[in-house]
């Protein structure tokens, strides 16, 4: 009969520093190690060994190298959970004598900052960790529910994803969303994005953190300011955006390549092929070089602004204020209209696509606006549409997804569909990695998969596979455990 033996401990430091538990529980020869950060489930990887004494000496070395950084034994549950950043943000009445051409408007019923619109859908995620999917009629789609506050939503190329409060980024791709990265306990998280699976998160210290798509630590910087909601990555750099300025960093271990003060701390930031554009408290967005970090145009708004987002190219730049006003501007700086957003408070993210102009708000709206010329001037006119609302309730009968959160929550299938692909989950060096069995495939790349439902000797069949940059593969579709 074999015993079990369980070791706790945390590592809690004042100031807003680590907060985070370690568990490893030893049962025979199997050894399970649950971490993250205090007050939350955490998560879970285990390992199996030829003999117990094996297993108990494996754990010792873990229990000891934690030791060494500064964890100590605990009571769980003693300790409080560290409190989670909430954006305070205010909204004044629009100062614009026109209002804005709304065509529908969704009230999510909580102040929505994550924003996504793709060729099928509108994407909006809320503080109270509802993410909603609409057609770009308005018509409701479905409902994604998870577990805390939805700070961001974005996407890297077929894939969306969502920083969520629980300190987890949820890929929302398929029917079944699951957590494909957990954010190390001491990062608050306040923006991200993630570029051919690498995720980069910026947080409310300032810092800049990578983390790649075994969702391992790659590197982090910070320094240069506080409170960081921006954070932008292509193939060049990773733009981070904090009350400091603009910084530009290497993708490939962090260096930095420059960095631009700008007119205040900047609140918003959005990216095109050759420019950053970083919204920031003092009433401005700056257009800035990715090669120099050269500040190369400004659009000058009337209050603080809290996001912006461009037409392809730049050919038009779009900035909503924190006085419920929303703005268009030519890339010189020109300033081409100003327009109430239509008693949905301020827009604290946005996107253009298609003529059309979309804003999450302060009350929880996600609103559409007709931002072709011709009705934005017959709304300088006086002449808008009447919007169409778009009432919480429409939600009530769409499909509810939650995320996959263990092994056994995965469907089981006897038999693979045509054009599946299988793949295994494998031990190498006490770490869980997946690679492809299916021919025609790199079998020495790694599979990104969600490490909650990886178990050694499994095989699970994916609808489909794509290569990155990085020299691994990324799962589109449905993951599903091969019986």
């Amino acid at each position: 009969m074999s015993t079990t033996s369980k070791t706790y401990l945390e590592l809690s430091q004042d100031g807003g520093g680590a907060h985070k538990f370690y568990e490893v529980t030893v049962q025979g020869q199997v050894v399970s190690i649950r971490y993250g950060r205090i007050g939350a489930a955490g998560q879970t990887t285990t390992s199996s060994f030829p003999s117990v004494e094996k297993a108990q000496a494996a754990a010792a070395k873990k229990i000891g190298e934690k030791v060494r950084k500064g964890y100590a034994p605990a009571v769980q549950g003693q300790r409080a959970p560290r409190a989670v950043t909430r954006r305070q943000v205010a909204s004044a009445p629009s100062t614009a004598r026109a209002v804005a051409p709304v065509l529908w408007r969704f009230r999510t019923g909580s102040a929505a900052f994550g924003i996504h619109i793709d060729d099928e859908r509108c994407w909006v995620g809320n503080q109270a960790g509802d993410v909603y999917t609409l057609a770009h009629g308005g018509e409701v789609l479905a409902r994604y529910q998870l577990p805390d506050g939805v700070k961001c939503l974005v996407a890297d190329d077929f894939w969306i994803y969502a920083g969520c409060d629980d300190g987890r980024v949820y890929d929302l791709s398929s029917k079944l969303p699951f957590a494909a990265y957990d954010i190390a306990a001491d990062v608050d998280i306040f923006w991200l994005d993630i570029h051919e699976g690498v995720l980069n998160v910026a947080d409310r210290d300032g810092r800049l953190t990578v983390i790649d798509h075994e969702d391992e630590h790659q590197w982090a910087r910070g320094g240069r300011g506080a409170h960081a909601w921006m954070v932008r990555a292509d193939d060049r750099a990773v733009y981070h955006g904090h009350s400091g300025g603009v910084t530009a960093h290497s993708p490939d271990g962090g260096t930095e390549l420059w960095h631009t003060p700008t007119q205040g701390g900047v609140l918003f930031g959005w990216q095109e092929d050759d420019a950053v554009y970083a919204g920031t408290s003092h009433r401005v967005v700056q257009r800035l070089s990715k090669a120099t970090g050269a500040v190369e145009a400004a659009y000058q708004c009337d209050s603080p602004v809290y996001s912006c987002a461009t037409s392809p190219g730049g050919r038009f730049v779009f900035a909503g204020d924190s006085a419920s006003s929303v703005y268009c501007f030519d890339r010189d700086g020109t300033r081409l209209w100003k327009l109430g957003t239509g008693g949905g408070g301020s827009a604290l993210s946005m996107q253009y696509r298609d003529e059309r102009l979309y804003l999450v708000t302060t009350d929880g709206s996600l609103v559409c606006v007709d931002a072709s010329e011709a009705a934005v001037t017959a709304a300088q006119q006086g002449s808008v549409p009447v919007a169409r609302d778009i009432k919480l309730a429409a939600a009530a009968e769409v499909p509810t997804y939650t995320p996959v959160t263990a092994a056994t929550s995965v469907t089981s299938v006897a038999s693979v569909p045509a054009g599946s692909v299988v793949v295994e989950c494998v031990q190498e060096g006490g770490r869980t990695r997946i690679h492809v069995v299916s021919d025609g495939y790199d079998r020495s790349w790694n599979v990104q998969f969600p490490r909650a439902i990886r178990e050694p000797g499994a095989r699970y069949v994916v609808d489909a596979l794509h290569p990155a940059s990085g020299g691994f593969y990324r799962v589109r579709g449905d993951i599903r455990r091969l019986v």
